[in-house]
């Protein structure tokens, strides 16, 4: 070889290894992509970055960015600004999802588009090709294990004159409220069309209650300080409670598992629909689907192993998913504030 050769050998051999970083850098199929999503703020948001968002901007260079906000009103702005949508995909709850439906701010897909949709479980996917479910939040009946016995074993428990002046449930203003009473009808003979076997019940438990805390922290703290001793809660709270000392046990009401269920949902309008989907497909991993379980001891919505976090899980095998109790959300939700207000007033009366 001459030094002719040998020069143009090496300046290759350079120019091919300048180039290496950036073909690899090519090679991550959204490099230079960033989703927003609406967030739920906390330690919710920070699993979701961890065992999603971090994880894939890895393997694909996809950026996805968390902005916490409320549901309803990320719902709202998305309602009244369609042609130019403020984020790329939406996180709610499955209450809150036939008005986005109905307001045709959503992107339908399916298993085709998301393979990981196939391991959903039954039920959970309770609006055909829109959203893909991956939490499950149920709010059950609790109770301090030191200071009431015997155990509570339903939602019409809250009605036992043992429990006089030491219950604290949902309050009537929101969803949390109207499934309670949903329960409380159901369990009695009742239905979403006769509601009436709910408010028996709120009347007999009227002395029972002394609070109806506005939001889930006010809930825990209602139980964890003492002041309520029974009554409803989320189970990740409860589990929370019980982390912190409080002997909270959570009930597998007989009535069934009332739960509400969080769907991240593709907006109508979203800048780059493949990178969304590939989102929803890791969020649909184990390693997904796992995040939200740790943090905050939610049940998944796949057949996912749960392993050690079974044990502090409600909804933690085939067989508790199938006491989740369907519910027509659409006919819920027109009905719900109706229920709330008559609720108000049988507590007050």
């Amino acid at each position: 070889m001459n030094r002719r050769d040998f020069l143009a050998l090496g300046a290759a051999s350079a120019l091919t290894a300048i180039a290496a970083p950036a073909v690899h850098a090519q090679q991550k199929k959204f490099a230079g992509v960033t989703l927003r999503i609406n967030g739920y703020g906390g330690t919710y948001d920070k699993a979701l970055i961890e065992g999603v968002a971090k994880p894939l901007e890895a393997s694909t260079g996809l950026k996805v960015e968390y902005i916490p906000s409320s549901p309803a009103a990320d719902i709202a702005k998305l309602l009244s600004n369609k042609s130019n949508p403020h984020i790329d995909l939406l996180m709610a709850d499955s209450p809150l999802i036939p008005q986005c439906i109905r307001g045709d701010i959503l992107e339908s897909f399916g298993a085709s588009d998301a393979p990981n949709l196939s391991r959903v479980l039954p039920g959970f996917r309770e609006f055909g090709d829109y959203g893909a479910p991956f939490s499950v939040a149920s709010i059950v009946p609790v109770y301090n294990a030191d200071t009431v016995k015997p155990p509570l074993t339903s939602f019409t428990d809250l009605a036992r004159p043992d429990l006089k002046g030491k219950v604290s449930t949902m309050p009537a203003t929101g969803y949390t409220g109207w499934l309670v009473l949903l329960a409380l009808a159901e369990g009695n003979g009742g239905s979403l069309a006769n509601m009436e076997p709910a408010f028996k019940v709120i009347a007999a438990a009227k002395d029972n209650i002394i609070a109806t805390p506005p939001s889930s922290v006010a809930q825990l703290q209602a139980f964890t300080q003492g002041e309520a001793q029974a009554g409803t809660l989320w189970d990740g709270r409860a589990y929370e409670a019980r982390k912190s000392g409080t002997p909270m046990q959570t009930v597998v009401a007989r009535e069934g598992i009332y739960a509400v269920t969080s769907y991240t949902n593709i907006v109508r309008g979203c800048r780059n629909k493949e990178a969304a989907l590939a989102y929803i497909n890791h969020l649909l991993s184990d390693e997904g689907m796992l995040s939200v379980p740790k943090a905050l001891r939610y049940g998944p919505t796949t057949d996912v192993a749960l392993g050690d976090l079974a044990r502090d899980i409600l909804i933690n095998s085939r067989e508790r998913a199938a006491l989740k109790r369907p519910i027509d959300w659409k006919a819920f939700m027109e009905q719900g504030p109706a229920l709330g207000e008559r609720m108000t007033k049988e507590l007050r009366s």
